[in-house]
């Protein structure tokens, strides 16, 4: 778990509804981050429609499409047949997609981060402590970032 994340998460209220910009602004960057690891072309095709979404081409009813197709392509992915089961990376990184498109944050953001460290190396990467830490940094900067980005971008009251 991202501590730091989750404290920046809660002191932005990231959950909150109006800030569901920002919110699926960031799962769109922790889904682009482990994108090269999807196996189903399906599921670079829902990510394509929150990456359109944030830029305001795709509405609502499409992103929920999405959405809901992700999650389906997420739960049937077959997982890795080799022994150390680096193929797994494909799966959290399908469910991280899964996430991402329904805004769930902290969800998207655990899956990419597991992803992209088990993609790294296996079960070995996961079982190190600190295996995590240059995603968890990487994500704490990103959500940063996109929270200035976000505050320069609102009117001045």
């Amino acid at each position: 778990m991202n501590e730091a994340l989750t404290r920046l998460a809660t002191s932005l209220r990231l959950e909150a509804p109006e800030n569901r910009p920002l919110a699926l602004a960031f799962c769109l960057a922790c889904a682009r981050r482990v994108e090269h690891l999807l196996e189903e072309p399906e599921v670079a095709t829902c990510l394509r429609v929150l990456a359109r979404h944030v830029d305001g081409l795709a509405d609502a009813a499409a992103l929920q499409a999405a959405a809901s197709e992700a999650a389906v392509l997420a739960n049937r992915h077959r997982g890795s047949r080799s022994i150390d089961g680096c193929g797994h990376a494909a799966v959290s990184a399908s469910y991280g997609v899964a996430k991402a498109l329904a805004g769930k944050a902290m969800e998207a953001a655990q899956y990419c981060a597991y992803a992209a460290v088990y993609a790294s190396g296996g079960y070995a990467a996961v079982a190190e402590r600190d295996a995590f830490e240059s995603e968890h940094d990487w994500q704490l900067q990103q959500l940063q970032a996109l929270a200035v980005r976000d505050a320069a971008l609102l009117p001045a009251s």
